[in-house]
C-alpha cells in the first residue's frame, strides 16, 4: 500500500496572510462545520487569534469548535475553525499560564495544565461557559506540559520532572476531587536534567498506553499506565524524529509538531508488533504560514496547527494564528 494510500485509509476510518476574522468577546458562534464537521470549500487557510495571546496548546470539539490557551495570562480562546471566528472563554488572570489543552467530549470539559506563578495546576473548564469545574494543584510540579483524557483520568506530562501526573475522574468523566497521583518514568526512558524540555506531548494509544516524544533528545515513546515502564517506538523511514512538541492521533496515525525541528508536522503510521509499537514516517505536513508550530488538533477533515512564533521579538504585541493543514496526499 502506498504511503498516501495508507494515510488516506486511516483517516477515513475513524501562503495565505493570517485571516482577520477576529471577532468581539462578546461573540458567540457554535456552528459545528456541518453534518460531518468538515467545513467546505471555503475553509480559511488560517484563523485569527488575538494579538499578544502568546498560544502554546489548541484542542478541538465538538466539531469544529477549538479551544486555544497562552502562555502570557492563563486565558482560553474559542471560536470556529470553519469560521474563522474567536472570542475569550476564559479570561487571563495574573500569573496564570496555560499549554496543554484537551476536550472531553462526555462532559464538554476543557482540561488545561499550565501554572500560577510557580505552582503546578490542571484545571477542568466549562467549554460553553467558562467556568473552572476543578482546579488541582499537582506537588512538587515543575512544567506541566501536555495533557491526554482517557477513561478513567487524566494524564500530564512534565518536562522537567520524568513522571506522568494521573488525576482520576468519576464515571462519565466528571473530576474526581482527588488528589493526583503520579508515575515515575522508567525502563528505557532518558532521564531529563531538570532544565531542558524532557518529556511534551502525551495521547494514548488504541491498545491503553501512552505515547509520548522527547523535545530533548528526539524519538517517541511508548508507556505503560500501570508501571510507568517505557520503551522507544522504533520509526522507520523519513529524516528521524530529533525532537517534538504536541501530539495528535487520529486512529492509527500519529501527528507529531515539529518532529524534525522544523515548521511542519511529521505524519506517522503506527503498527502494533507485538507487546509494542512501531512508526513508518509517511510524509511532512508543512505550509509558508506555519512559525514555530507547537500542537494540533484534527477537525473538519484537516489538521490545525497554532503558531506559538517562539522568538518573536516583542511576543506580547505581536500576531498570532492558527494554519489549516489540509489531509491530502
Amino acid at each position: 500500500m502506498s504511503a498516501c494510500l495508507a494515510l488516506t485509509v486511516g483517516l477515513m476510518a475513524g501562503l495565505s496572510l493570517p485571516s482577520t476574522g477576529v471577532s468581539g468577546p462578546g461573540h458567540v458562534d457554535d456552528a459545528d462545520g456541518g453534518r460531518h464537521g468538515a467545513c467546505g470549500r471555503h475553509a480559511p487557510d488560517t484563523v485569527r487569534l488575538p494579538d499578544g495571546l502568546r498560544p502554546e496548546g489548541i484542542t478541538s470539539g465538538p466539531g469544529t469548535r477549538y479551544y486555544v490557551g497562552s502562555l502570557a495570562d492563563g486565558r482560553i480562546v474559542t471560536g470556529n475553525l470553519c469560521r474563522g471566528t474567536s472570542r475569550v472563554l476564559l479570561a487571563g488572570a495574573e500569573g496564570r499560564s496555560i499549554r496543554g489543552l484537551s476536550w472531553d467530549r462526555r462532559t464538554g470539559l476543557v482540561w488545561a495544565a499550565g501554572s500560577v506563578d510557580a505552582e503546578a495546576h490542571v484545571w477542568a473548564v466549562n467549554g460553553w461557559s467558562g467556568r473552572i469545574v476543578s482546579d488541582t494543584i499537582v506537588p512538587r510540579g515543575v512544567f506541566l506540559n501536555d495533557l491526554v483524557v482517557t477513561r478513567p483520568a487524566v494524564w500530564v506530562t512534565d518536562s522537567n520532572v520524568d513522571r506522568l501526573t494521573r488525576i482520576d475522574l468519576r464515571h462519565r468523566g466528571w473530576p474526581a476531587g482527588q488528589a493526583p497521583s503520579f508515575r515515575r518514568l522508567t525502563g528505557a526512558w532518558p532521564s531529563g536534567n531538570g532544565t531542558d524540555i524532557n518529556a511534551n506531548g502525551i495521547r494514548q494509544l488504541p491498545d491503553g498506553s501512552l505515547v509520548l516524544n522527547n523535545s530533548r533528545v528526539g524519538g517517541l515513546w511508548q508507556v505503560t499506565k500501570w508501571s510507568g515502564r517505557t520503551r522507544p517506538i522504533p520509526v522507520r523511514g523519513g529524516p528521524g524524529a530529533v525532537s517534538g512538541d504536541g501530539l495528535e492521533l487520529r486512529h492509527r496515525t500519529l501527528f507529531n509538531v515539529r518532529g524534525t525541528g522544523g515548521d511542519e508536522v511529521s505524519v506517522l503510521r503506527l503498527r502494533h508488533a507485538g507487546r509494542g509499537w512501531t512508526a513508518r514516517w509517511v510524509k511532512a505536513l508543512t505550509d509558508r504560514s506555519l512559525d514555530v508550530p507547537s500542537t494540533a488538533t484534527y477537525a473538519g477533515r484537516s489538521l490545525w496547527a497554532v503558531n506559538a512564533r517562539f522568538g518573536a521579538p516583542s511576543p506580547d504585541t505581536a500576531r498570532y494564528w492558527i494554519t489549516r493543514l489540509p489531509i491530502r496526499c
